[in-house]
C-alpha cells in the first residue's frame, strides 16, 4: 500500500513543525494578531496596530535567492530569517511606510523540523526587531521540484503610511546630494556570481581583512535600514534607494524623475573585502560589479544640500556619494570612477 511518505511527503513532520512553532511565533505577535497558529489564513486588526489618518498599505514579496544554497551547504540557517525579513521591510520603508504584518514561505526537498524551526527563529527575532508581527506562513515539502538538500525561502510584508506622507518631502531636485549608508555584505543579491567566483572549496579559507571564513562573509544577514530611513525623512530625504538586484544602475534610478539623473562617485566609500576577493577571483569587471552588488552601500538617500546637516545628525554614519544633475540625454546613473 503506498503512502504519501513513500513520495516524499512527511505529513507526521510537518504537524510535529507546526506544533513547535507556537513559543517561536510568540515573539513577533502582539494584540493585533487575532488567529493562533494553525488557522487557515492570518488574522490582523488593523485598528489596534494604527491609528494612521487616511492609511494607504503598502506591500512586498522577495526572496533571499541563491544565499540559500550556501547556507544548505554549510548548514547555517540561523540568519536566513534576518535576510527575509530585513530585505522585505527596507523595500517598503524606502517608500515611507512603517511595517505592519509579515508572511513567510518555505519550500523543500525534505522539510527537516529543527531546519524549519531555525529558520522561522529567526524570521520572529527580525519581525519582533523590526516592530512588526509575524501572522503566518506556510512550509511544504517538494521532493520532486526541488533536489535533496536544496529549499527555497521567500517572504511577505504589508506596511502602512499615511496618503498625506507620500511625497511629503516633494519629489528630488537638481543639486541634491545623495547619501551612502554602509551595507553590511553581499545582503540577498549576486549569489550566483558570487558563488561561481567564490565556489564552495574556499569557504573555509580564513581571510585575515574580513576577520572570517569567506562562508561566514558570504552569510552575513541583510542589514534592516528602518530606522535610519525614518531618521532621513525627518531630515528631509526626497526619496530612496535600496540598492538589490541590479545595483546602482537599476534602483538609484527609480525615485527620480525622467529629467534628472545621479552622478555617484565610487571613489567616495571604500569597496569592502569580500567583493575585492569576488572580483580577483571571479574577474569581473568593475562596471559589472556595481550592475550586480551593493559594493559596499547599501542604502541611498536623496536629501535637499541644505539639509545635509541634518541629515548627517540623524544618521552620522552616512556618506556624500555624489549628487542630482540633469539628464539630457545620458543614462540616469553615471558611476564616476569605474576603471572597466
Amino acid at each position: 500500500m503506498s503512502t504519501y511518505a513513500d513520495v516524499g511527503i512527511h505529513l507526521d513532520d510537518a504537524r510535529r513543525t507546526t506544533s513547535s512553532l507556537g513559543e517561536i511565533l510568540a515573539r513577533a505577535r502582539g494584540p493585533a494578531v487575532l488567529a493562533d497558529v494553525g488557522a487557515f489564513g492570518g488574522m490582523f486588526w488593523l485598528e489596534a496596530a494604527t491609528k494612521v489618518v487616511d492609511p494607504v498599505l503598502v506591500a512586498s514579496a522577495d526572496s533571499i535567492g541563491t544565499k540559500v544554497k550556501i547556507a544548505s551547504i554549510l548548514g547555517r540557517y540561523d540568519a536566513l530569517g534576518t535576510d527575509i525579513v530585513n530585505h522585505c521591510v527596507n523595500d517598503i520603508a524606502v517608500q515611507g511606510a512603517r511595517p505592519l504584518f509579515f508572511l513567510d514561505y518555505l519550500a523543500f526537498h525534505r522539510a527537516d523540523p529543527d531546519v524549519v524551526a531555525s529558520l522561522v527563529s529567526g524570521v520572529a527575532t527580525a519581525c519582533a526587531a523590526a516592530g512588526c508581527a509575524l501572522l503566518g506562513g506556510e512550509t511544504a515539502e517538494m521532493p520532486d521540484v526541488y533536489p535533496e538538500g536544496e529549499f527555497d525561502m521567500a517572504g511577505f510584508v504589508v506596511g502602512v503610511l499615511g496618503r498625506a506622507e507620500i511625497g511629503a518631502n516633494g519629489v528630488p531636485q537638481e543639486g541634491d546630494l545623495l547619501l551612502g549608508l554602509p551595507s553590511d555584505g553581499l545582503h540577498t543579491n549576486g549569489y550566483s556570481l558570487a558563488r561561481r567566483a567564490l565556489p564552495p572549496e574556499t569557504w573555509s579559507e580564513f581571510d585575515s581583512a574580513l576577520g572570517m571564513t569567506i562562508g561566514e562573509a558570504l552569510l552575513v544577514p541583510h542589514r534592516s535600514y528602518l530606522t535610519e530611513i525614518q531618521a532621513l525623512i525627518g531630515a528631509g530625504a526626497r526619496g530612496f534607494a535600496h540598492i538589490t538586484g541590479g545595483g546602482f544602475p537599476d534602483n538609484v534610478d527609480r525615485p527620480l524623475p525622467a529629467e534628472l539623473a545621479a552622478d555617484i562617485d565610487v571613489n567616495s566609500w571604500e569597496r569592502p573585502r569580500i567583493f575585492q576577493r569576488i572580483a580577483s577571483a571571479g574577474n569581473v569587471a568593475d562596471s559589472e560589479m556595481y550592475r550586480v552588488f551593493n559594493m559596499g552601500i547599501g542604502l541611498v538617500a536623496i536629501i535637499p544640500a541644505e539639509r545635509l546637516d541634518d541629515a548627517l545628525a540623524a544618521v552620522p554614519n552616512a556618506i556624500v556619494i555624489g549628487s542630482v544633475v540633469p539628464r539630457d540625454t545620458g543614462e540616469a546613473v553615471r558611476l564616476v570612477g569605474i576603471n572597466g
